[in-house]
């Protein structure tokens, strides 16, 4: 599978069955059922604007909390959401309706009708930008709200291309999502962006295009001073020089990396684990490179000093290789990866579904942003997932969402 974009994912869904099951905000689905059950659509138009804010609130949220457990139902109200929302012209609750019916679609593999309606979800952000108001509102909406919505939007596209296998336009996607993030100076979303670019060109085989990402996700990743993040980079940068067999700078950037993750193993065990992979890896080339220029040199020279010299060598590489192997094995046995969610994480994993921003679950979860971002971080390492995307699909196949 692809590794898309961690931030702006959007989720697929999940099957099965809830005895009692709570939307994100702990309120009972059935109780939202009955709040919206007396408004048929005859009766809409009867609702006062309080009246219409509690339906749309009630929607969006059942919209919502329906989408992990029966995906015919979260699409009906999705519709429902967006239907009612236009007697408002509630433009941004319209956009929500409209991308949690292409969600689903997307989660169903329908990659053509999930792009017609995030398509349509881009067109009321349009609208937006263009200082075009609700019947409630008298002034725009605030320009940074609507660009983290295109934001989202962008990279949602850009990861339906993506597993369409149009690499080039899910590129142009992404660039247009990173325009965004430059434009309010937001470093850090830029820094994971360009990193998993650089390993959507990687895992395709472009390794000259996987290298200027990896560069520019360092740079970004200096600049908001995220260590996991600039980590990250040294990581991708590493795994390009091993590929071109420059072993020299490989190791240098998988040290780099690692000095990160060995100082944080109980957040970035899976990482650290895949740091020691790649470092086995260089002393198994170094080993064969090294294997090589000494048969060379025994034949050039023909000196039986030479040869032993080599032998020697040999077996001091092999005693290092050896080294490495056990580190590897006490750093796996020393820490089983635990793969069960906490309470917080299961809170947390429905919003990541759902495809809210950080700040957006932050906000729902009465936490602060950095510590949502941080827990992103934990179940990305955790379950040992690239992003977002790939993420909520080894939960599903876990039963864990």
């Amino acid at each position: 599978m692809k590794r898309l974009l961690i931030l702006l994912a959007v989720f697929g869904l999940t099957s099965g069955k809830a005895n009692a099951y709570f939307d994100h905000r702990g309120h009972n689905v059935d109780s939202l059922e009955r709040v919206v059950a007396p408004w048929t659509e005859d009766r809409w138009a009867e609702a006062s604007e309080k009246q219409s804010e509690e339906i749309i609130y009630a929607y969006w949220s059942l919209m919502l909390g329906y989408r992990n457990i029966n995906a015919e139902r979260s699409m009906y109200f999705a519709r429902k959401c967006y239907k009612f929302a236009t007697r408002w012209n509630w433009l941004v609750k319209m956009a929500d309706g409209l991308n949690g019916i292409a969600i689903i679609h997307y989660g169903r593999g329908q990659y053509d009708s999930s792009l017609f309606y995030y398509n349509q979800a881009l067109e009321l952000t349009e609208r937006m930008l263009r200082g075009e108001t609700s019947f409630t509102m008298d002034k725009p909406y605030p320009e940074m709200d609507i660009d983290d919505t295109r934001s989202l939007i962008y990279g949602a596209i850009g990861n339906t291309y993506n597993l369409m296998d149009s690499i080039p336009k899910a590129m142009e996607y992404y660039k247009k999502a990173g325009e965004i993030f430059t434009k309010y100076g937001w470093n850090e979303s830029n820094a994971i962006l360009w990193y998993n670019m650089g390993e959507t060109w990687f895992e395709e085989g472009e390794l000259e295009k996987a290298l200027p990402c990896y560069k520019t996700s360092l740079e970004y990743a200096q600049a908001s001073g995220d260590s996991l993040q600039i980590s990250s980079a040294y990581k991708g940068l590493g795994s390009y020089y091993l590929a071109k067999g420059k072993i020299g700078k490989a190791m240098k950037f998988i040290e780099e990396a690692d000095s990160y993750y060995s100082l944080h193993q109980d957040q970035e065990f899976a990482a650290r684990i895949e740091t020691l992979g790649l470092t086995n890896k260089i002393l198994q080339r170094q080993k064969k490179t090294w294997r090589l220029a000494a048969l060379g040199g025994a034949i050039i020279i023909g000196l039986i000093l030479a040869l032993g010299l080599i032998l020697r060598r040999n077996r001091k590489l092999s005693l290092e290789k050896a080294g490495a192997d056990i580190v590897i094995e006490e750093a796996l046995e020393e820490k089983p990866l635990d793969q069960e969610l906490t309470d917080r994480e299961r809170e947390i994993v429905p919003l990541l579904a759902a495809g809210l921003t950080s700040q957006q679950i932050a906000d729902k979860v009465c936490l602060s942003l950095a510590t949502i971002k941080w827990y992103r971080k934990r179940l990305l390492e955790k379950f040992q997932a690239s992003n977002s995307a790939e993420l909520v699909s080894i939960l599903k196949e876990k039963g864990l969402l």
